[in-house]
């Protein structure tokens, strides 16, 4: 393209585009915080819990009297400082000495009111911590494989992490910093106004002023260079868990060095972020003390010329003193709390964002549960596509009988594990229907169909845990004995049983303590407890070599038996006693038979046969 028909997005913002970009973005995400506020509140004020609204009100009221309390204790304070500079007439007649004692007693239970405060609220705070999580935790496993194949799991546990902590964070913070700040400094507003005059108030109210315009002008700065180290951070863990769980692959393409300069980049640009964070921060501390000690002077200055004048006494400049640093404690948080506020504000945004992220695969309305009678999968002019501009499945019609075992084969990019998808609802048909015995997969529970079918995938995922954990995962308060059974069956057991540990051998991340081989079996076993009426396995052996595969194979036909299996396949060799093969090419369906018979048609199968013949010779 020619310089001058550069794009527009080539060309570089003006400042004031910036600012407008900045402004933007900011009422955005005060629309945001204004949001998240609501959807916060049913946790703090839930409707049918009681008990939460009881602690929230016992909660506060403990609040209010420890800050009573509070403010009334610089008054002893300055009673007891009279009583010994023989100025002034005490409220109470207790003496220097039980004035003293009761300045003492009154910090003490303000103290502890406010443990007490905290003390009730922390199951409130705790519950709405663990009903978040789980309802995070929950959504995530509703949304769909669309969702998750895009997602980055580094970035999205971080997100989660960040977000949970931030609802504690804000219920804790907003009802017990700010609420209580802004009470306390009210009610010392208006003791330094009754027993003192205006001018007093008038010199913090401007002090407080100043003060807090100055932490939330800068506060805001910092937000946003907080934002871009938390976007500098997530980027770096991301790169680390990605880079962990390919850990095989970087070791395969002794790529260490490499991995480590892209996290270090990625460490760099945190580094920098965090670096400005810091020095804002020292600039923020500096001008918070600075305007504080203006205005503690300003009032001591005052406080000074009237006890000189004799209309003080120097209890009441003592008081005045503590009040000061009684103001002052609080508002050197303000800035922290009003930051964290802030960003555990953004961080639940981004939260509250992931759980407004809509299931692409619902259930309807009252829908059913799949009933299975006998296992008849139908695919009636099934079309689909990942994307609108491409499809990959093409009015395919097929059908596999009660007890069938039908082979799905062709090159890759045909669509063989696009059907095995489809056929687990992990997406909808876009053409045609999809059903078992009759029903249509769009009008059962999603529940009901994951259980009638059983799934051994190319490369089986353990979690991380006991060997028999993982095959017990196939039905939920199976027995030892069911599960030795299954492995029996997928003929594992012995090889299990060799272990020092047997079945409570740890598989490690994602199995890799095992072979493929153990892998697989311990899949197949997992799926024989689990006792579908219907079987997908999704070239199960492909990643196998050829004496493990035999093996295997062996196990597979055991767990078909009785069964209406649906086997995807790229090595034709493992499928060739299938009741019938189906051939697909780009989507649609080329051939279909018994093995014998299409090598007799001498037509795309044989020819795949063929290759694959002469590769393995």
């Amino acid at each position: 393209m020619p310089a001058d028909t550069a794009s527009a997005d080539d060309t570089p913002k003006t400042e004031e585009q910036r600012e407008a970009e900045a402004r933007q973005a900011d009422a955005a995400e005060r629309e945001s915080a204004m949001l998240v506020l609501r959807k916060v509140v049913p946790y703090l004020w839930p409707r049918d819990m009681p008990w939460v609204k009881r602690r929230v009100v016992w909660a506060m009221v403990a609040l209010v009297i420890s800050k009573l309390i509070s403010v009334a204790t610089p008054l002893f304070y300055r009673d007891a400082v009279d009583a010994l500079s023989g100025e002034g007439a005490p409220m109470l007649a207790l003496g220097a000495v039980g004035l003293t004692v009761a300045y003492g007693m009154a910090r003490l239970m303000n103290v502890g009111f406010q443990q007490l405060r905290d003390a009730i609220f922390a199951r409130v705070g705790q519950r709405a911590l663990r009903m978040l999580a789980l309802e995070t935790f929950t959504h995530i496993h509703r949304l769909s494989m669309r969702y998750h194949i895009a997602r980055k799991t580094g970035g999205l546990s971080r997100i989660i992490e960040r977000g949970v902590k931030g609802v504690e964070f804000l219920l804790r913070f907003m009802l017990f910093s700010i609420g209580p700040l802004i009470l306390e400094l009210v009610m010392i507003g208006v003791i330094l106004t009754v027993l003192f005059d205006w001018s007093y108030l008038g010199v913090v109210a401007l002090t407080i002023a100043v003060y807090v315009w100055f932490t939330f002008a800068v506060t805001e700065w910092r937000v946003r260079l907080r934002r871009k180290m938390n976007d500098q951070d997530t980027d770096a863990n991301q790169k680390a868990i990605d880079s962990l769980l390919n850990y095989e692959t970087v070791k395969y393409f002794a790529a260490e060095e490499r991995e480590a300069r892209r996290y270090d980049a990625a460490m760099a640009g945190y580094e920098e972020a965090a670096i400005k964070t810091s020095y804002s921060l020292a600039f923020l501390n500096f001008g918070q003390s600075l305007i504080i000690t203006a205005g503690l002077v300003g009032v001591m200055v005052m406080a000074a010329i009237g006890v000189q004048n004799g209309t003080l006494t120097v209890g009441d400049f003592v008081m005045v003193n503590a009040y000061m640093i009684q103001i002052t404690v609080p508002l050197n948080f303000l800035g922290t709390v009003y930051r964290e506020i802030r960003q555990a504000l953004v961080d639940m945004g981004e939260m509250f964002g992931l759980l407004e992220q809509p299931a692409e695969i619902t259930d309807k309305p009252d829908a059913p549960d799949l009933k299975v009678t006998g296992g008849h999968v139908t695919l009636e002019n099934l079309s689909f596509g990942y994307n609108p501009d491409r499809q990959i499945l093409k009015g395919v019609t097929l059908e596999a009988k009660p007890g069938e075992t039908v082979a799905i084969v062709g090159s890759t990019g045909s669509g063989k594990s696009t059907i095995g998808r489809l056929l687990f609802r992990f997406y909808d048909v876009q053409g045609g229907a999809l059903k078992i015995d009759g029903q249509d997969l769009r009008n059962v529970t999603q529940a009901s169909l994951h259980r009638a079918i059983g799934v051994v995938p190319q490369d089986t995922v353990l979690f991380n845990d006991t060997v028999r954990y993982n095959i017990a995962y196939g039905r939920d308060g199976a027995t030892q004995a069911e599960v030795e059974q299954a492995a029996r069956d997928a003929q594992i057991h012995d090889f299990i049983q060799s272990l020092p540990q047997g079945y409570d051998t740890q598989v490690g991340e994602r199995g890799l303590k095992l072979s493929g081989g153990e892998k697989q079996r311990v899949g197949i076993a997992r799926t024989l407890l689990k006792d579908p009426p219907i079987l997908l396995l999704d070239e199960a052996t492909s990643a196998l070599d050829s004496e493990t595969e035999s093996d295997i194979q062996d196990a597979l036909s055991r767990a078909g038996q009785g069964r209406t299996v649906l086997t995807i396949a790229h090595r034709l060799s493992t499928i060739a006693e299938a009741d019938r093969i189906v051939v697909l090419e780009k989507g649609e369906i080329v051939e279909q038979g018994a093995h014998d018979a299409l090598l007799a048609q001498d037509g795309r199968y044989a020819q795949l046969w063929h290759r694959q013949q002469s590769e393995e010779a």
